[in-house]
């Protein structure tokens, strides 16, 4: 466990994937098949859970971004991150893939997002020709979730289309959505401590791979910053203390102890990682819009 320090970005996590490079090209290959691509992010880090990728990608295409899990993230900053995107051209819906909610605005937020590309149809007289979308995101974003949340079980299947590789099937969603069911993982870049620390902290990454105890201690300090009240509330401890206090006091609450009364640090940050990931620490978001990371 580190000692008390002042300066938060002492983590440095990095992740390497294999498979990027053969993703990629994959969604290169896809996105040509598509109007529109919606970009999801997990609504507590919109900044660390994008892949900067993605505006090369999807240029010359509709776009819509997906700020999933937002039922865990700060609500004043879910609206201030839907705001910061709209300044820029981009519509940003808040969702959550797990109850459903957000889940009905999807069909006509895709056919907002392809405004444009639906006038010029009719101009050519193209008619009632579905949208077709296809969905990007890192791991553990909630995608799979979302696509089977936003399919549904009485979904059809219509089968490869002309111009289709093989293995590639489109979901009917309504009569105007169609929605390319082989969606891209795409995996972040990041050269900044701070978006690793905040991939590590939703749980993004492999706890296995990275100090528990480590991330715990920033956990609790961005807390203790940033949302005055949360600690106390769940643990009943005095946030006035240092970090390493605190966690000492949530670990003699929570018997958290080993022999001789010595703090277990590494049982501890598995409860606080897994209060702060769940929710029951507050609902919590660790970026804001305009901050540098």
């Amino acid at each position: 466990m580190k000692q008390e320090d002042t300066n938060q970005n002492t983590m440095n996590i990095q992740w390497y994937p294999g498979h990027m490079t053969k993703t990629r090209r994959m969604i290169e290959e896809d996105v040509k098949l598509v109007d529109a691509v919606c970009e999801i992010l997990d609504a507590r880090i919109p900044n660390s859970s994008r892949n900067p990728d993605i505006d090369n990608l999807a240029k010359n295409k509709a776009r819509l971004i997906l700020l999933n899990k937002s039922d865990l993230s700060d609500e004043r900053l879910n609206q201030q991150w839907i705001d910061y995107f709209a300044q820029k051209g981009v519509l940003c819906l808040k969702l959550n893939s797990r109850s459903g909610a957000g889940i009905k605005q999807m069909n006509s937020a895709i056919e907002r997002a392809c405004h444009e590309k639906i006038e010029r149809d009719k101009k050519k007289g193209i008619m009632n020709r579905p949208v077709r979308a296809m969905v990007v995101g890192i791991p553990n974003v909630g995608k799979s979730t979302f696509i089977n949340a936003y399919a549904g079980r009485a979904c059809a299947k219509t089968g490869n289309k002309p111009g289709v590789t093989k293995g590639k099937q489109w979901i009917k969603l309504s009569k105007t959505v169609e929605l390319l069911d082989t969606p891209g993982i795409l995996w972040p870049k990041f050269d900044s401590e701070i978006v690793g620390r905040n991939l590590a902290l939703i749980g993004s990454m492999n706890d296995e791979v990275i100090n528990i105890e480590d991330l715990a201690f920033e956990a609790v300090t961005f807390l203790k910053n940033n949302y005055s009240g949360n600690l106390s509330e769940r643990y009943g401890v005095d946030e006035d203390e240092e970090t390493l206090e605190i966690m000492d006091a949530i670990a003699a609450k929570r018997g958290c102890l080993k022999r001789g009364a010595m703090t277990d640090y590494e049982k501890l940050a598995g409860i606080i990682l897994d209060d702060f990931r769940s929710g029951r620490i507050g609902r919590i978001t660790l970026e804001k819009p305009g901050e540098e990371i």
